[in-house]
């Protein structure tokens, strides 16, 4: 410990700290403008000066290292003067109306303390050299003549979001901080993260939302109800209104944010949620009440449950949905309905992780943590593209790469990612099985297998290494695409720039070897000892907020919560819940589909869950849906689904408007928190479940009053949870899953000592079967898709925000080769065919696909490309092959009178 006397009191404080981390560690406050902890410490404003006996001169205590013995004084008249004196320097033209619009701004709190005046105004005359003023973008307003010049716009959008858009310019009194391209922030790269906002000590960057609503009086501090990264956010509403959201220092985002959890909020707002039940008679929706939906829901599943049978209804809920409201979910089909027909949309995404992991591993969650990315030697991303899917994530394996890390990208096209990487591994759309057998078989065959992990951990090492001969690299390059040399080197690299650490999405898990696709990924980890240890293992990156949470608390049909079959944990569950469950094996959502289409499946729940928009091959899921007696849709909008199909609409409170907690994609339960009551008569969705089952006379099973009770439910079943009360989470935020107790720290490394089913598991012989929809004469191109960093899945909730004018539909990018074989020009619409049927979009020339292979994103409405999806699937876990559909691309006829 190192011995420091501060204002005359001699302290003790750790070595490494810069005396400003020691001020605050004494809650000893300096001034500083150009510093902001996300940051490294810069030192240019000065105003963080302190004296130091000895030193020659006032010295910046934000960049300044602790040292023995020094003798510190904070506040002396002589810093203090300096502080005055700077602080005028940089007010003198400083507009005066700003500091009494804004006063809790930082750089304003300073001049009252330091009784500063702003000597400037807004209706003076423009500066020699012209402040930038923007209000182009949607979000994000522009007025450089309230800039204080302390760059924390400029290295914040470098060393936190690594997008490089603004820019110092000119020196001296004439310095001028703009974009480094373009006339604008969008022109010059924006993405809309909101960092440089957060951190802008004045007025000079401004979200327009406060701008237009008002400075917030209330703060709640709650979790993204996006992707599965899981950043915790403080939501600022005033007068019951959200008028900006602001990251906070969450252990899944540390500060950070991008724009669909920062600014696309608005969507509770918009003119077209529904805040009433509605009942569809003679083809009308009528508004009803809640007195009158809820018996009539119940009267029909009487009926329906009388004449066909229990198993005739299912519920499908959600993974926008907290933990609660799943849990709930899962056991209204099980204790109320009587049914085993409950399932969620990780059907449809990420059932194959879970599948495969629990299968190798014991456990199918991510084994590792979000933070060792900044550990990790080598990096390796799979069907994912993390900074438009995942954008915090996406930044944070970006800077780790600037900073030296090795990155392995894995992917049929190139994305931003590719830049920063080492290697990019192009294969062939649905050689996933092949490409990482090779990688294993260059491991084996170069020797550079880790001995004692095999020894002492892995089993059927003999038998894997006489299987994968088979796919040597220099025997399977023609089938993947990716020259042997390369995936050689990328083995190389795995296999010793360690630790090794990788991530995955969708482009991994969306095939008919979705689930045998993870489980080669699994074997590399396991031939070198790449898990189990920081900087390691298999991470996904979960698509939705509580995508991990869903089925995690029984939302599958053979599983109960904890993830536990139903089979082994069937007495523990009835125990509890003073009833029996059913027997009969459930049926998950394509098999509750198919059972329609069969005439045996009569009623269906569908909460928070768009299916005819987001299932593949959307004719088949119409045919299902049309031979469906009843189905209810619970949700914010009336979405595809409920327009087309359904008799029931109840409206759903959104994440904004209820209490919980989400599951992220690190196994990390964090609390959700309501900042506004719900809009209208919209209620949160165990409630309105509740009702449900006491209507159906079950109500003694769901006499739930509060969120925080459920989860008390759920920890007494879920011995790994047990240890995350309310009380804890709401303490010390988000923990980790496995939490045995109150006084467990959570989990952050999975799998150190021994597997979750043992103490061993074995390698995995992963044959390879070539995608069904292949390519053909009719249909000569290869179609995989993806998301933008705009738009989030249907564009439900993003495309009634602001973000819809920024990705307003989708594209189909195509290489400059094909478009010119085509005789298409950029930006022209046409007609993308299948065997399914067809969707019409415009087309973007690319260089970042390979000639033969397109792809496109899902996000739009009007596009619909679920439309020509295949209907091909995991044959594990049902999960469709999204990714590989044999397309052809049609010129649209010119309009009457073009010439």
């Amino acid at each position: 410990m190192l011995q420091v006397t501060i204002n005359g009191q001699v302290h003790a404080f750790p070595e490494g700290l810069t005396i400003n981390e020691a001020l605050r560690q004494l809650a000893l406050e300096v001034p500083t403008l150009c510093h902001d902890d996300r940051l490294n410490p810069y030192g240019s404003c000065r105003l963080c000066s302190v004296e130091v006996k000895g030193a020659n001169a006032l010295v910046t205590a934000c960049n300044t290292p602790l040292r023995e013995g020094m003798e510190i004084l904070t506040h002396s008249p002589a810093v203090e003067g300096v502080r005055k004196t700077l602080l005028g320097l940089i007010a003198a033209n400083y507009p005066a109306e700003a500091v009494e619009e804004f006063p809790d701004k930082q750089f304003h709190r300073y001049l009252r303390q330091y009784d500063v005046k702003a000597g400037g105004s807004r209706h003076a005359p423009p500066a020699e050299v012209p402040h930038m003023r923007d209000t182009t973008h949607p979000y994000i307003n522009v007025d450089m003549s309230q800039c204080v010049t302390c760059y924390r716009c400029v290295r914040i959008c470098e060393e936190v979001q690594g997008q490089f858009v603004w820019k110092a310019w000119n020196r001296g009194g004439e310095t001028r901080i703009l974009p480094i391209r373009g006339e604008t922030l969008l022109e010059g790269g924006c993405v809309s993260c909101g960092a440089c906002v957060d951190t802008c000590p004045s007025g000079a960057l401004e979200d327009v939302s406060l701008l237009a609503r008002g400075v917030p009086t209330q703060w709640t501090k709650t979790i993204c109800s996006y992707c599965g990264t899981g950043c915790e956010l403080n939501v600022g509403t005033r007068d019951g209104q959200i008028t900006t959201i602001r990251p906070s220092d969450g252990p899944s985002n540390h500060g950070h944010t991008c724009v669909k959890g920062r600014y696309a909020f608005d969507y509770i707002y918009a003119e077209e949620r529904i805040t009433t039940p509605m009942i569809r008679r003679d083809g009308k929706w009528e508004d009803v009440t809640w007195d009158e939906v809820i018996p009539y829901i119940a009267k029909r599943f009487q009926e329906i449950a009388a004449q066909h049978g229990p198993d005739s209804i299912g519920v499908l809920s959600s993974a926008r949905g907290t933990n609660e409201e799943n849990y709930v979910a899962q056991k209204f089909a099980r204790v109320a309905l009587g049914t085993n027909n409950i399932d969620c949309c990780a059907r449809v995404c990420h059932s194959p992780t879970a599948a495969a992991m629990k299968m190798t591993l014991g456990t199918g969650a991510a084994t590792n943590s979000l933070d060792e990315i900044e550990v990790a030697q080598t990096i390796l991303v799979c069907g994912a593209n993390p900074t438009e899917g995942h954008p915090v994530t996406g930044a944070r394996i970006k800077q780790a790469a600037r900073r030296g890390a090795k990155l392995i990208v894995v992917d049929p096209r190139e994305i931003e990612l590719t830049q920063y990487a080492t290697l990019h591994l192009q294969l062939r759309p649905g050689t996933n099985v092949v490409l990482f057998n090779a990688m294993g078989a260059a491991i084996v065959d170069e020797g550079l297998v880790d001995e004692e992990f095999i020894r002492t951990r892995v089993t059927e090492y003999a038998e894997y290494r006489d299987f994968i001969r088979d796919f040597l690299p220099e025997k399977v390059e023609q089938i993947c695409g990716v020259p042997a040399a390369r995936i050689r080197e990328a083995a190389r690299i795995y296999a010793t720039a360690k630790p090794a650490l990788s991530v995955h999405g969708l482009g991994m898990t969306e095939h008919v070897q979705g689930t045998e696709g993870i489980m080669a990924l699994v074997n590399l980890a396991l031939l070198t000892g790449n898990i189990g240890k920081r900087g390691t293992g298999i991470n996904p990156l979960r698509g939705q907020n509580n995508v991990q949470g869903a089925p995690h608390m029984g939302c599958e049909p053979k599983l109960l919560a904890g993830y536990v079959p139903v089979t082994e944990a069937r007495g523990q569950f009835e125990s509890a819940w003073h009833t029996t469950i059913p027997s009969t094996p459930g049926l998950n959502m394509f098999d509750m589909l198919e059972a329609a289409t069969a005439g045996k499946f009569k009623a269906l729940w569908a909460i928070g869950y768009d299916i005819l928009m987001t299932n593949p091959n959307a004719h088949e899921t119409r045919r299902a849906l049309g031979r469906v007696d009843f189905v209810i849709v619970q949700d914010l909008f009336l979405n595809a689904t409920a327009r087309e199909f359904a008799d029931v609409f109840l409206p759903a409170a959104s994440s904004f408007e209820k209490d919980g907690t989400f599951m992220n994609g690190e196994r990390r339960v964090q609390r959700v928190r309501a900042a506004t009551a719900p809009l209208g008569q919209a209620r949160s969705d165990w409630e309105i479940v509740c009702d449900v089952a006491r209507a159906l006379g079950k109500g003694e099973h769901f006499r739930y009053r509060s969120a925080e009770e459920i989860w008390d439910e759920v920890r007494s079943l879920w011995d790994e949870g047990a240890g995350l009360s309310y009380a804890r989470l709401d303490q010390l935020g988000g923990l980790q899953w496995p939490c045995y107790d109150e006084q467990h720290p959570g989990t952050a490394i999975m799998h150190a000592e021994r597997f979750t089913h043992g103490p061993t598991t074995a390698l995995r012989r992963i044959e390879f079967l070539p995608p069904p929809d292949v390519r053909s004469k009719e249909y000569p191109f290869v179609l995989t898709t993806g998301r933008n960093l705009f738009q989030y899945n249907a564009a439900t909730q993003t495309g009634r925000t602001a973000n819809g004018r920024m990705a307003e539909t989708d594209f189909l990018q195509l290489t400059p080769e094909d478009a010119s074989r085509l005789g298409i020009a950029d930006g022209e619409r046409v007609r993308l065919a299948s065997r399914q049927g067809s969707a019409e979009l415009p087309v973007r020339i690319s260089g970042a696909v390979k000639p033969g292979e397109v792809y496109t994103t899902f996000h739009c409405a009007r596009v619909f490309l679920n439309q020509i999806t295949t209907s091909q699937r995991d044959r594990y876990t049902n999960t469709p092959e999204y990714k590989v559909t044999a397309v052809r691309i049609d010129r649209l006829p010119e309009p009457a009178g073009v010439r």
